[in-house]
């Protein structure tokens, strides 16, 4: 199996900017591992609930690297309405 290319990067991760996909490149990861770790990110839980062990090595670091792609879950967004005390 031969390790990923740019080329491969910006196919399977749009919105990569050139420092994420020189650190995927880093990995020396292959295209496999790459969707491995997509997978991952995408469906953590049934692949867990499959008996997968949790990703390591390789894939692992793709999965850390592709997480800080991802959208903030905790974006407060708009505030709510006041809430007055009561008397």
């Amino acid at each position: 199996m031969s390790r990923i290319t740019r080329d491969d990067v910006t196919k399977a991760v749009s919105g990569a900017d050139e420092v994420t996909i020189a650190q995927i490149i880093g990995t020396g990861a292959t295209v496999d591992e790459l969707a491995e770790a997509q997978a991952w990110i995408a469906n953590d839980e049934p692949m867990m609930n499959s008996g997968r062990p949790l990703a390591t090595g390789r894939v692992r670091e793709l999965v850390d690297i592709l997480t800080e792609l991802e959208p903030e879950d905790d974006d407060p967004g708009e505030p709510g309405p006041a809430v007055s005390p009561s008397d």
